[in-house]
């Protein structure tokens, strides 16, 4: 049976991950506090600041600012989109109606 948390992220008791997700207290703290849903959310958001800020992950200073925004998106008060971030405007199917 898979183990559940209450997830501080979403607010609710759901399915927990499997392994810690990242080494240290961090690690630990994600795993303990953190479901499976609200880490694939941050997946997602880990790409949206890569692809934004151009991120190598090679660079410490990359690792490092990556690791703030964790900490900040699953324990903060409010994470927020990177500035100046747009939603990419994904193209509807039939390419719209004709007038």
């Amino acid at each position: 049976m898979a183990r559940t948390v209450y997830c501080v992220k979403l607010n609710s008791e759901l399915p927990g991950l499997e392994r810690k997700p990242y080494p240290g207290e961090l690690g630990e703290r994600i795993y303990e506090h953190i479901s499976q849903q609200a880490w694939d959310l941050w997946l997602q958001q880990a790409t949206i600041l890569i692809n934004h800020y151009g991120l190598t992950l090679a660079d410490p200073q990359a690792q490092d600012f990556l690791r703030q925004q964790m900490e900040e998106f699953f324990f903060g008060e409010d994470a927020a989109m990177p500035e100046g971030w747009t939603p990419e405007v994904q193209p509807t199917k039939g390419g719209g109606r004709k007038k």
